[in-house]
């Protein structure tokens, strides 16, 4: 069936809203409201009749409104009231002479003279006031939530947005770095546009494709991508949007969705962050058969089970959280694909920085290959941030184009913050002398030890939580060797141990180097059977919590004791190793902690020069714009020697080491 032929169906439009019910339900309000109190109202009579009953004396007292009077006379032995009307229905009328003559000839009290003027009205906002409120408030705080975009009898419809080809703007070109997953996805946009291609064989197209992997890796741009080549419609719509507050709407908003897309196959279904309504059932603080979301993931199993295989419908989801998702949803015949959208690699890092770079004027000095390298670790939402960040930095500097320099320092402001150099931030003079030999101490290991990653530079100007950082160019690794490991951990410890060598004490700076020299230890220890003594074996275990899978150690307090023992034995090891290095190469360190204090920011190359003996150029003057040297100011996380900032001081340290 050629898709040209058959358009996409707008969705039915929905109904009206409530308003104009609670307008006439309020108008029949006060509409009843007024009648009852006329029909209360006592009972009119001439004016004539009123100055007759004043002359006999039958009047006891009146009370003048404007437009009437109201009286109170005795006629007889019963007392009786009513209202006597103005002959003008004016207070001014020139019968009033006649009325105070009267008075005057008879013992009347009068009440009320000169008051203003009563309305009806007004009693009836008094007594009904709260009414209107109430409505009012049930309004704007129930009905307008439930019904937001159609009235109350649409909030069990489907928030799905339709979105035609081309709308999103975006293309697969725009997508980089992902090669692996574009391609899946690119299968299923040649189904949709030729099916029978697929089905001559017997195929079918998967039902369910799920898009996994970190936050920023591009699951949605995907899925963007998607919706602008595929000629075929493309509702779009949040898992948090299946969510009410009454139990039901997410099942009803299910089932609509899928109506919808049935009568417009084929097409795409893409739920983005599926896992806020599902999770798996019956864990966590799930309350039964009756929880909103069991009803809504229950809605979404159903639906997607009962596709028949021409139904030409498939759904794209989208999450991060893998771990949290109901086994049933997963399982082949729902999700029969999962494609894993990971952290690219340097390759694919300058692929993502070549797009989002095409956007921005570069210089000619530019080299994506090496901030490429530079950025392990970053998704391609925090590469297009840097190349934003370099564009705004080349702005404030009133620089005619976008140059390394300034790519050197958004790389080092989105992951570790804005640079502390003047004002209440400056360092005093001893506590910069600490972190300029605390971050040599780490660059002389990590120059000199061959197992250890290639040194990018090292900076003692603070940044963010940082007073300090030795930067990498890591390689991107899929395993790591247990040489590499030790060489990470003697690294780590080379800080504190230039601080106590020529500081003549230690400080907490080096707080956060222990934190990951001893995860990294406990992880050898611990998970990946890396310690002779201990053997391969692993000794955690995982259980399901309200945060998901945690890992806890299920052994013996004596095999606890044990593991605990080797932990220390590698720590104390390789600290030896770091002092014994220190110690051979005094004169190197000192001459690499004496230019931090001069230049603030050394390169690698100018570290080897320095190692070499050799002599650095004099320090280039600060500008007027307010930077030090010639370099720009670059440094990185809490005196830790990779590309990570610290964490919290309140975070337990997590057995899953954090490598550089």
């Amino acid at each position: 069936m050629s898709l040209d032929k058959q358009p996409p169906k707008l969705p039915p439009q929905k109904p009206r809203g409530l308003m104009p019910f609670v307008l006439l339900f309020i108008g029949l309000l006060l509409l009843t409201v007024y009648l009852t109190n006329s029909a209360r109202q006592a009972p009119e009579v001439p004016w004539s009749v009123f100055l007759d009953n004043v002359r006999n004396g039958e009047v006891v007292h009146f009370k003048r409104h404007s437009g009437y009077v109201e009286v109170e006379a005795v006629k007889g032995s019963e007392p009786a009231t009513y209202r006597v009307l103005y002959p003008t229905g004016s207070p001014r009328d020139p019968d009033l002479a006649a009325l105070d003559a009267a008075k005057d000839a008879s013992p009347i009290e009068v009440i009320g003279e000169g008051a203003k003027p009563d309305s009806i009205w007004g009693t009836i906002f008094i007594q009904f006031g709260f009414i209107v409120l109430l409505l009012l408030a049930l309004w704007f705080f129930l009905f307008r939530r439930m019904g937001q975009g159609g009235g109350m009898m649409s909030f069990g419809k489907s928030k799905a947005t339709l979105i035609v080809k081309g709308k999103t703007g975006k293309t697969f070109k725009d997508v980089a770095g992902i090669d692996e997953a574009k391609d899946e996805v690119e299968e299923l946009v040649e189904f949709l546009r030729n099916p029978k291609k697929f089905q001559k064989l017997g195929g079918r197209i998967p039902r369910g494709v799920l898009l996994v992997g970190p936050p920023g890796t591009g699951k949605t741009l995907l899925a963007k991508a998607i919706a602008g080549e595929a000629d075929a419609p493309f509702y779009s719509i949040s898992g948090s949007d299946f969510v009410e507050m009454f139990v039901g709407v997410g099942a009803s908003r299910v089932r609509d969705l899928f109506a919808q897309a049935k009568e417009n196959s084929p097409c795409i279904i893409f739920i983005d962050e599926i896992d806020a309504v599902a999770r798996k059932r019956g864990s966590g603080a799930s309350s039964g058969g009756h929880d909103e979301r069991e009803q809504t993931l229950n809605a979404i199993l159903v639906e997607m089970d009962g596709f028949a295989s021409n139904d030409k419908v498939i759904v794209i989801a989208a999450t991060n959280r893998l771990d949290v998702l109901d086994p049933a949803l997963t399982r082949p015949g729902r999700f029969d694909r999962h494609i894993n959208v990971n952290l690219p690699d340097i390759a694919g890092r300058e692929q993502i920085l070549k797009v989002h770079a095409d956007r921005v004027r570069l210089a000619a000095d530019v080299n994506l290959t090496i901030i490429a390298r530079g950025t392990p670790g970053f998704s391609g939402a925090d590469l297009e941030n840097m190349v934003n960040e370099a564009a705004l930095q080349a702005a404030r500097k009133n620089k005619d184009a976008v140059y390394h320099q300034d790519l050197e320092y958004a790389r080092d402001r989105v992951a570790f913050g804005r640079e502390r150099k003047v004002g209440s931030h400056a360092m005093p003079p001893e506590e910069r002398r600490i972190t300029a030999y605390h971050e040599a101490g780490h660059t002389i290991i990590m120059a000199l030890m061959p197992d250890c990653d290639d040194l990018h530079k090292v900076s003692i100007i603070p940044r963010g939580r940082a007073l300090g950082a030795t930067m990498l160019l890591p390689k991107d690794r899929h395993t790591h060797s247990r040489t590499k490991l030790y060489a990470d951990i003697a690294q780590l410890y080379g800080g504190r141990i230039a601080e106590e060598r020529f500081c003549g004490d230690i400080t907490t700076g080096a707080s956060n180097d222990i934190e990951r020299a001893t995860a990294i230890a406990r992880g050898m220890v611990y998970e990946w059977g890396l310690d002779d003594t201990m053997g391969p074996m692993k000794y955690t275990e995982q259980s399901e919590g309200l945060g998901g899978p945690q890992n806890y150690v299920a052994v013996s307090e004596q095999t606890r004791r044990e593991l605990d023992e080797r932990v220390r034995h590698i720590l104390d090891q390789q600290y030896r190793v770091a002092e014994a290095l220190i110690d051979e190469h005094r004169d190197k360190l000192e001459r690499i902690a004496e230019a931090l204090l001069e230049h603030e920011t050394l390169s690698a190359d100018q570290v080897f020069q320095l190692i070499e003996g050799k002599e650095l150029a004099p320090r280039v003057p600060a500008i007027a714009s307010g930077g030090q040297g010639s370099e720009p100011a670059d440094a990185a996380g809490d005196d830790a020697s990779s590309q990570e900032s610290a964490p919290d001081e309140d975070t337990p340290p997590s057995l899953e080491p954090r490598f550089a």
